[in-house]
């Protein structure tokens, strides 16, 4: 009897019960009238467009168009973020001076550039990857520097003592003492990455990738269905990624969450 308790306590059982319980109710709701089906479909009739989707051919190609897109662009920003967030954390200075650009460019919304961005890259990979590597940097920059303020100064100061460079001190003690707070930048950067990806592909143009196909789903005769079933699977994808890096996070620092509790 006590696995009951304890199985209602998980997060995963948790969220899947909200999920069910949300489905069925905008179905009632569909049913009753209470919402128009002309507006919006019922649930039943999007999940099962959802389900066809999969043996759609252009479908499954235009989702890995948008993966492609979505892990170069990720990649280039692990690349780029990072080594820059070490040395802005790491050299006060350089921080405060830049700190002016970060703080105007942070706060531009990354979808309100794809207009320019498309005159700028001919290519529309480029543009995608180009526009994730512009929305994704901060999640990752600002955990970084942050991370690096958390490192415990008596450590940095007991490898200097024994006479271990500025260089040193970041690789040896900086660097995995900040590393659980950049994996976490880099998980809501791949959030923000699939937006991006698909954003890109529905407002930048172009013929592949998921946000093209729901693009070209508003011109078909199912229309709204066909629409929010590709929706669906967006949500899907981003819900599956952002749980691998869950995943990867608790069994690459499980130090880190046994200590903050966030195993729990």
């Amino acid at each position: 009897m006590r696995l009951i308790p304890r199985a209602l306590n998980s997060a995963l059982v948790c969220g899947v019960i909200g999920v069910v319980v949300f489905l069925c109710l905008a179905e009632a709701a569909g049913r009753l009238g209470i919402i128009s089906t002309a507006a919006f479909p019922l649930t039943s009739t999007v999940l099962v467009t959802a389900v066809k989707l999969v043996a759609d051919p252009d479908f499954l190609p235009d989702v890995a168009d948008t993966f492609i897109g979505w892990a170069l662009g990720l990649a280039a920003t692990v690349v780029v973020a990072v080594p820059l967030g070490l040395l802005l954390g790491s050299v006060p200075p350089i921080e405060r001076a830049l700190r002016p650009v970060t703080e105007f460019l942070r706060p531009i919304p990354s979808v309100a550039l794809i207009p320019l961005a498309a005159f700028v890259f001919s290519d529309r990979l480029e543009m995608k990857v180009a526009m994730i590597v512009y929305a994704s940097t901060w999640p990752i920059l600002i955990n970084t520097i942050y991370g690096l303020r958390d490192v415990d100064p008596v450590a940095k100061e007991t490898l200097r003592s024994f006479g271990f460079g500025p260089l040193a001190v970041l690789l040896r003690v900086s660097l995995p003492s900040a590393a659980p707070f950049i994996a976490t930048g880099i998980r809501v950067a791949a959030s923000v990455a699939l937006i991006l990806a698909v954003s890109t592909e529905l407002l930048g143009g172009g013929s592949d990738g998921l946000g093209s196909f729901i693009a070209v789903a508003e011109s078909s005769p199912e229309g709204i269905t066909l629409i929010v079933a590709a929706t669906v699977w967006a949500g899907l994808l981003g819900l599956l990624t952002n749980g691998a890096f869950v995943w990867a996070e608790r069994r690459i620092f499980r130090w880190h969450t046994t200590k903050t509790g966030a195993a729990q």
